[in-house]
């Protein structure tokens, strides 16, 4: 909606920048609107052409007069435009949007560019005459504007006066998706190479006929390649649940689904894991209603990575408790509760990022692939839902889901 308001109001802007300039009525609408809704409706590389367009045609009437010697305000051209934007003359900022003020600061007209944008990139790019042979329009990334880790990208058009429009592009989630991604791929080779090292250091001292004849040793290398093998393909069934989640997040499920019913199949599960750590699992209702809309394989598999979670890092002998209570606002709240060390409030934001371990020993130890809890975050997420987690060191954790309640509570098919 807030992209369609915007394509529209910009469209508004461009049909008066261009009337002004004495373009033809029809021509403009057609060829505005079009590149508008072009915007609207998201279409690949719809926004920078049309933002480029719009530009454009503002540079080229802010300076253009009709028959009667009127022109459009260029402050209410540049209003329109929700990136941050400048018009320079000389060294000074003669213009400024209410983005770019908000950005730089109120007291940025009239002061000279430099002052204005703090950046040596940008000082270099708005002051001066332009070099031989280059363009009429300059792009220049700037990192470090308005926090360390925010990242502009510059775009400045001289106009036919001498004068310079300036747009600022927030570039800084993109740059962080980036990162992200190669942060991913990082770490998850990270995790293969580690026991594909293993697997491959064994299987050339088997290859040993001394090493290989003693059934002992031999039995003993077998288990520990064999352990590296499960966890190695653990990493690849998260990897593959994680890409799976992810390509269905707008996808919201409509299956009614019985997390009661979860919990119970979830203990079940990990029934051989409770009773080796020698702790319980205790389930307490206390909602009015446990349907939600769902992707059953998909909620199992969130509760399933907490509890095992909690016994895992809880401590042993002590009950791990699945809490179903009402979680106000129309929410279901699922709470799993260990009584182990906590966690130390530094690392709670981070919990969820892909492979961030608080102890990375502890976590392969106990044959963890640094996947669970972006698991049931971005499960949480594609339900909409969400997930916290509380914890007091020395008291233990509490992981709480909130699912929205299906609008019908009985429950069809969810045995």
């Amino acid at each position: 909606m807030l992209r369609t308001i915007g394509a529209f109001l910009i469209a508004i802007a461009g049909i008066v920048a261009a009337i002004a300039a004495g373009a033809p009525l029809a021509a403009t609408l057609l060829a505005v609107l079009a590149g508008a809704a072009a915007l609207a409706l998201g279409l690949p590389g719809s926004e920078g052409k049309f933002r480029s367009r719009t530009i454009s045609t503002i540079a080229a009437t802010s300076t253009a007069s009709d028959e009667s010697g009127l022109r459009p305000s260029l402050e209410e051209l540049l209003r329109v435009i929700d990136d941050p934007m400048l018009l320079v003359r000389g060294s000074k900022v003669a213009t400024a949007n209410a983005t770019a003020r908000a950005l730089l600061g109120d007291h940025i007209e009239g002061t000279d560019v430099r002052i204005a944008i703090r950046h040596p990139a940008a000082a270099e790019r708005l002051v001066g005459a332009l070099a031989e042979g280059e363009s009429s329009t300059t792009r220049t990334e700037l990192v470090g504007l308005g926090g360390s880790d925010r990242h502009w990208s510059m775009v400045a058009t001289r106009l036919a006066d001498g004068s310079r429009l300036v747009r600022l592009a927030d570039l800084s989630q993109t740059r962080a998706a980036e990162q992200m991604r190669a942060d991913f791929v990082a770490n998850a080779s990270h995790e293969l190479r580690t026991p594909l090292a293993t697997l491959l250091g064994f299987l050339e001292t088997l290859e040993d006929e001394e090493a290989a004849g003693d059934p002992a040793t031999r039995q003993r290398f077998l288990k520990i390649m064999s352990g590296e093998a499960t966890r190695m393909r653990a990493l690849v069934d998260d990897l593959m649940s994680l890409s799976r989640i992810e390509a269905e997040r707008f996808a919201a499920p409509t299956d009614p689904v019985d997390m009661l019913r979860i919990a119970e199949a979830v203990r079940e599960s990990v029934s051989s894991l409770s009773q080796k750590r020698g702790s319980d699992i205790v389930i307490e209702n206390e909602a009015r209603a446990t349907i939600v809309p769902g992707d059953r394989p998909q909620l199992t598999q969130l509760l399933s990575n907490l509890v095992t979670n909690a016994l895992n890092y809880g401590r042993a002998g002590a009950p791990v408790r699945i809490r179903l209570e009402e979680g106000g606002g129309g929410m279901l709240r699922v709470r799993v509760i260990d009584q182990g060390e906590g966690i130390a409030a530094e690392h709670i934001p981070r919990l969820t990022e892909r492979f961030y371990r608080v102890d990375a020993g502890r976590s392969r130890s106990v044959g963890g692939t640094g996947l669970g809890l972006a698991i049931a975050k971005h499960i949480a997420l594609r339900h909409r839902g969400r997930l916290e987690i509380v914890s007091k060191l020395g008291e233990g954790t509490s992981v709480r889901v909130y699912l929205p309640h299906a609008a019908d509570t009985e429950a069809s098919g969810t045995d």
